[in-house]
């Protein structure tokens, strides 16, 4: 446990220090002769040419305006995107209650086949180089079944299960390129796990039900690659808890976007979501990764 978190915080660090001094180095390169032209790995940008209306309307998030050398406008409005989308992870790991803990693998069809509830997406609001992410996650699960203990004196027992995850962050647009965009970004994400057992009949009062709530501050990275006007590649992630809330979490993924139209990407990619959680008896250690896709909407 103690490596992974070591290297997960690692790889991040190393991440937001590469892209610091690729920025720091543009800028370095902008204020030196010639001061028109700025050296970004193996593509020259020089902010005399003039781009075609799909590389402004890439650069603006659609609305592109040109100023009196042909330059792009500086962009002062507010832009805001929306992204449902559809998570199909597998689950393993450890959960308990009351001191007592339980092994836990249930696949992505294990999964689907109790799904009785589900909201996941993804809103942002951007204003220059300022993000205001906010992820949502919201899934209920639910099982019905029969019971082959007489001394119960229960024929059934209903389960249900909920798990709520929301996320707010600030972002901050380190390098800002035509075809890189690379962000640092910070924030809560607030975990709600629900249990709730119930017997028919409930002659014994048997009946169960408890839940876990807690929130981790965390801080990632997102990296956006645009190598055609058509494809968009992101990867993204993030860290934190460190015993504030959990023991340790983290999350990485990757997205293949394909635009489809102005303002619509079509995504898909793979997720990975660890939490270590520890309190009162309770445990909720799980890996949760699996395939992701949605669609990315620009509402402006």
């Amino acid at each position: 446990m103690a490596s992974d978190k070591r290297l997960v915080m690692t790889l991040i660090f190393m991440v937001l220090v590469l892209n610091f001094a690729a920025a720091t180095s543009c800028v370095a390169q902008a204020t030196a002769p010639p001061p028109d032209e700025c050296l970004l790995g193996n593509d020259r940008v020089n902010s005399t040419d003039v781009p075609d209306s799909v590389a402004i309307d890439q650069a603006t998030g659609g609305a592109s305006a040109t100023g009196q050398a042909g330059v792009a406008a500086p962009d002062e409005a507010w832009h805001f995107s929306f992204t449902p989308y559809l998570w199909f992870p597998g689950v393993h790991g450890t959960v308990g209650a009351l001191g007592r803990d339980i092994s836990v693998h249930a696949s992505p069809g294990d999964l689907l086949s109790h799904f009785r509830f589900g909201l996941m997406g993804t809103v942002e609001a951007r204003y220059k180089r300022l993000l205001l992410p906010l992820d949502v996650i919201w899934v209920r699960l639910g099982d019905d079944k029969a019971l082959p203990f007489p001394n119960l004196m229960a024929i059934t027992a209903n389960m249900k299960g909920s798990e709520f995850i929301l996320t707010p962050a600030v972002g901050f647009r380190l390098l800002d390129q035509e075809k890189i965009k690379v962000s640092a970004l910070a924030g809560l994400r607030y975990w709600h796990f629900g249990q709730n057992l119930q017997f028919t009949p409930s002659l014994l009062n048997l009946n169960f039900s408890s839940s876990q709530n807690w929130v981790d501050p965390v801080v990632g990275g997102r990296i956006e690659l645009a190598p055609s006007p058509k494809l968009v590649v992101t990867i993204l992630g993030d860290v934190g808890g460190w015993g504030t809330g959990s023991q340790l979490e983290y999350e990485v993924a990757g997205l293949l976007g394909y635009r489809f139209k102005p303002k619509w990407t079509l995504q898909a990619g793979y997720r990975y979501l660890f939490v270590d959680y520890r309190s009162g008896g309770s445990i909720v250690n799980l890996y949760t990764s699996g395939a992701i896709v949605g669609v990315a909407i620009n509402l402006k």
